[in-house]
């Protein structure tokens, strides 16, 4: 995919090493999540007043009669702090970005990407301590959740940039690669559709609501309630672990996420086989990678209703998310800096 590596730009590698840390953090984001080890540490940003978690008997004792409401369950304490350590660290790297492009900054050396990246860290940061003191507010989670996505994206995106090759074509093939465009951009929103409907799906608990398939508890169309479901106005104060909302909220929730996967697979599946029909080899190629990873995807999402949600399962199922998304991106950035060879 990357064609033309003798004109790669200063710090590529670099960014290449920030999108393998970022998938990093989301993967160990959503193994916390799923161990419902969001408040694990009931404060921020230390753990019960540690710089890591309470571990000597004497400082369980100490920790859980400072937070009364809230025991120390050490199982739960360590993935939550190794995850904010380990987003520290992701932007410290978007932190070195950010300094090295502006010490040589120059016309072709992108600057304001790597600024935004740093902003958006540093607020993706925010919502990981509002995450905590807002006691897992679904709206927080979810938005944190979409964060951690669009932060591995706009990595990705530099490390594009960065890497500086570009798809080249011909007038007709040119002509085709325009015509993909809205396509590829319906495709891009489609698939941060479904991450939506998959953060909220997570952060509401409802996950569990419709565990076997096809059918959803035994019915093909079982009582909803969407007002309730995507009430995105959620009163703040209660402690949302576990989720609040009802049976109905709930099935709500999941019949959406999975109506939203049969959309995504038929959308993006088009349009790989839009690409691997196409004229250019750099085009094919991906779009058989975008082919197998939606695949991947779809497979895990079956599997985790087969298999009743294993841990596995599901924190693989945020990745190879992440990756579906990277594919998008990518497909957008080539189509938009295609250049025609006359």
């Amino acid at each position: 995919m990357f064609n033309v590596p003798e004109n790669r730009k200063p710090t590529f590698k670099l960014a290449l090493f920030g999108v393998c840390f970022a998938l990093s953090v989301i993967i160990l984001g959503a193994f916390t999540r799923l161990v419902d080890a969001g408040l694990g540490c009931p404060d921020w940003p230390g753990c019960y007043g540690h710089v890591l978690w309470p571990n000597e008997t004497h400082e369980i004792a100490r920790a859980n009669l400072a937070f009364p409401d809230a025991p120390v369950e050490t199982d739960k304490t360590w993935p939550e702090m190794v995850h904010r350590y380990l987003a520290t660290m992701l932007g410290a790297i978007a932190l070195l970005l950010a300094g090295l492009a502006w010490r040589h900054r120059a016309p072709e050396q992108p600057l304001k990407l790597p600024l935004f990246l740093l902003a958006f860290v540093i607020l993706q940061g925010m919502f990981g301590m509002w995450t905590v003191t807002l006691k897992l507010w679904p709206q927080v989670v979810t938005a944190h959740l979409l964060g951690g996505f669009t932060t591995i994206s706009l990595f990705w995106l530099l490390t594009l940039r960065l890497n500086n090759a570009h798809w080249q074509a011909g007038a007709a093939a040119y002509g085709l690669l325009q015509r993909l465009k809205p396509f590829a951009l319906l495709g891009l929103l489609v698939v941060i559709g479904q991450i939506f409907l998959g953060g909220w799906t997570t952060s509401n608990y409802a996950n569990v609501a419709c565990p076997d398939l096809p059918t959803c508890q035994a019915e093909w169309w079982p009582a909803m309630d969407f007002r309730a479901g995507f009430d995105l106005f959620q009163s703040v104060g209660p402690n949302y672990l576990g989720g609040v909302m009802t049976n109905e909220a709930r099935v709500a929730i999941h019949m959406s996420h999975r109506i939203g996967g049969v959309v995504t697979l038929l959308v993006i599946g088009w349009l790989s086989w839009r690409l691997m029909v196409g004229p250019l080899v750099q085009q094919r190629r991906l779009g058989k990678v975008m082919a197998g990873v939606l695949a991947v995807q779809f497979a895990l999402g079956l599997s985790n209703i087969f298999f009743q949600f294993p841990l596995t399962v599901a924190v693989a199922h945020n990745a190879v998310g992440a990756l579906l998304l990277l594919t998008l991106v990518t497909l957008n950035y080539y189509l938009y800096t295609a250049q025609e060879v006359r």
